[in-house]
């Protein structure tokens, strides 16, 4: 009996089907066991971060005439970079820390654990520097038998890449979220001092500190902070990039600290309007609004008004990219940077220098319960060799730098600012904190008060007189 031609067709069809269906099926299953491996094998090197510190109320937020030192506990996440117990997370999670703790990944075989309570060993960590420009904090711990994960090349992500966020989000231990990239370089406002990923995958308070991975499970960010209108995950997350943190986290193991290189300039994102407005040639890059007199860019030529093209070949496509990789190149880097002035494109060598050091370094330097000078309401620390080695450049070596506010003073008069290093009270040398308080007790209301500080490089007197 011959069979009808739909029907023939139809199991011809459904024939073709099959093999396709399990094609499918297969990879699916693939694709899965890919990512479950991906996740176990990046999980090991994934930390949760216990911190403890003190921090110094305002004395006017809480109706009293008198600075209130409160206890402050912070959880975070952290990802092992290097066998021998180095760790990257965010500064914020160990912002005004003493005590540092981090609960290792779970190394037992088995998966027991992964549904029941916490289980990984626990152990003291410390603090080995801290950067606030880039929100970025180096710790250790003492092993040496780790499993790292290696920091990528963030310059090659692009937009839709498939990335996976680790960490202890609302501080339930282990979670792993998967998404895209959404932007490999946000800006949240014009020429803000870092760029980062964006990802919509989710991301929580506790994933701070926690690695973004992609498939090959290198580290392509540090997941930092999450846009919110609700406080929950709405897939605005963003990371701190690799580069950066290959940057930082090198400086801070070697020196403690970060060094940052400028050239003397003051660039700028061009905007449309502003190529209007000025009559410039494009309407994107980055423009040179000034030259510092007799800085490194001023001396090599260049000059207010010039169009950065590339640093060292390296095509600029906005003014945080231009400062970021300013950031990679050591102190007294030579530089060809080509620029377009008048239509015509030229070359000039330009020499780094050092950037400018940002007084808020020292706040993470200090501690409320041993640092706070009631009188002259600061948090003060010694010059010290580590802190000297921060101002290379000071008059004397000795002191006390006024590293943070510690509430009211009741003296009035000309501000201390961060960054000032106080050398004497009248007249009186002042070799740390204890003599700087010894020598203001001693003082009665009616003396007169005058300081000697350093600020910006100048020694100046600093008068103050009791309310």
């Amino acid at each position: 009996m011959k069979l009808p031609i739909c029907l023939l067709l139809a199991i011809s069809i459904a024939s073709a089907q099959k093999p396709a269906t399990a094609t499918r099926a297969d990879a699916l299953h693939e694709l899965s066991t890919q990512l479950e491996a991906l996740s176990h094998r990046v999980s090991r090197a994934v930390v949760q971060i216990f911190s403890t510190g003190y921090v110094l109320n305002d004395a006017r937020e809480s109706g009293s005439n008198a600075a209130i030192v409160t206890r402050q506990r912070a959880t975070g996440s952290g990802v092992v970079v290097s066998a021998d117990g180095y760790i990257v997370t965010n500064a914020h999670v160990v912002s005004n820390a003493r005590q540092v703790r981090v609960r290792m990944a779970d190394e037992s075989p088995g998966e027991a654990n992964a549904a029941m309570q916490p289980s990984g060993k626990i152990l003291e960590a410390r603090i080995v520097g801290v950067d606030r420009d880039t929100d970025l904090a180096v710790l250790k711990v003492e092993r040496a038998d780790l499993n790292p994960l290696p920091l990528g090349d963030s310059d090659t992500l692009h937009q839709g890449q498939l990335v996976m966020a680790f960490g202890n989000p609302l501080g339930l231990e282990n979670s792993v979220s998967m998404g895209v990239v959404s932007s490999v370089a946000r800006q949240i406002k014009p020429d803000d001092t870092m760029i980062y990923i964006q990802t919509d995958a989710p991301i929580n308070p506790g994933n701070s500190g926690g690695p973004l991975v992609d498939a090959d499970g290198r580290v392509m960010g540090i997941n930092t902070f999450i846009l919110s209108q609700s406080g929950g995950s709405e897939g605005l997350g963003f990371a701190i990039p690799s580069n950066i943190i290959k940057n930082v986290y090198n400086q801070i193991k070697q020196e403690g600290h970060v060094h940052r290189s400028e050239i003397g300039v003051f660039a700028q994102t061009i905007t449309p309007q502003m190529a209007a407005g000025l009559g410039l040639s494009q309407d994107w890059g980055v423009l040179l609004s000034d030259v510092e007199p007799g800085g490194p860019g001023d001396v090599a030529g260049l000059q207010p008004g010039d169009i950065v093209a590339s640093l060292n070949g390296k095509n600029m496509g906005n003014a945080r990219q231009m400062e970021v990789d300013l950031y990679r190149y050591p102190v007294s880097a030579k530089i060809d940077v080509q620029v377009l002035r008048n239509g015509t494109k030229q070359t000039v060598q330009v020499v780094t220098v050092e950037r400018h050091g940002d007084p808020l370094r020292f706040a993470d330097m200090a501690d409320p319960t041993k640092n706070l000078v009631n009188r002259l309401g600061i948090l003060g620390i010694d010059v010290d060799q580590s802190v000297a080695a921060l101002l290379p450049d000071l008059r004397k070596h000795y002191g006390v730098v006024v590293a943070a506010r510690g509430g009211d003073s009741p003296y009035s008069g000309e501000a201390l600012q961060l960054g000032d290093v106080i050398y004497s009270v009248n007249n009186m040398p002042v070799t740390g904190v204890a003599s700087l308080r010894k020598a203001l007790d001693g003082l009665k209301d009616t003396d007169p008060l005058v300081l000697q500080v350093e600020r910006s490089g100048r020694l100046m007197y600093v008068t103050l007189e009791i309310e």
